[in-house]
């Protein structure tokens, strides 16, 4: 199969799988992601069980996947259409954060009981991996750089400020959503205060001597 031959497959596939997650998410909110929302999609959406089963292997775990992919590309969309090279880093995660929970507004019940889902025991392995997947979405559209230890220091605190912020969103009944938002602002904030303390601390330590300097030391002073 040619290159192009696979890409348009894919294309066809991400589009069939589309169809059943939209379907599925008109009943996610009331029935949860489980086999019987997913045989019910399927078949609203005119998909036979043989390709139900190549398109979503997992059952419904592949479903909620497909979810959180969808919902990451949506908000790669949104994220199109704003002038991020013109904010602040700090400003570009939450805007990022901001249009991924306006993505899932619509499906607030359905994206409630995906998180559900993942909290389970079962599943804790795929919604760390999933939550990653989101994180690093986040910084690379951010315009993060990194290679280094702090490429997976800042996905794992972005994992978390993140996590912690669609927990509040889950419980804010308001229409205008401010309590959500100043919750994110305040985690944004607690951040950035952690890392002004990390650089003050490099700065301030950077003529300090080694551990292995002070050990040399030792060693000699035995001697």
């Amino acid at each position: 199969m040619t290159a192009a031959k696979k890409s348009a497959k894919a294309k066809d596939e991400a589009s069939l799988k589309d169809r059943v997650l939209l379907a599925a998410l008109a009943h996610a909110g009331g029935d949860g992601f489980v086999d019987r929302t997913l045989t019910r999609a399927g078949t609203e959406a005119g998909i036979g069980c043989e390709a139900m089963l190549h398109l979503f292997p997992d059952g419904p775990a592949s479903l909620v996947a497909h979810f959180s992919a969808w919902a990451d590309g949506r908000m790669e969309r949104a994220l199109s259409r704003r002038k991020l090279s013109e904010m602040k880093i700090r400003e570009r995660i939450r805007e990022a954060a901001l249009a991924r929970i306006g993505v899932l507004r619509p499906h607030k019940d359905a994206a409630r009981r995906a998180a559900a889902f993942l909290l389970t025991p079962n599943h804790a392995a795929l919604g760390a991996r999933l939550l990653y997947d989101t994180a690093d979405a986040m910084w690379r559209l951010a315009g993060d750089a990194s290679t280094d230890f702090n490429f997976y220091t800042k996905r794992a605190i972005l994992m978390g400020v993140y996590s912690s912020t669609m927990m509040r969103w889950f419980n804010d009944a308001d229409a205008d959503e401010e309590a959500t938002r100043a919750f994110l602002d305040a985690r944004i904030e607690n951040v950035m205060q952690f890392e002004k303390f990390k650089a003050e601390l490099r700065e301030r330590t950077k003529d300090w001597p080694t551990f292995s300097d002070a050990f040399k030391g030792f060693g000699s002073q035995k001697s």
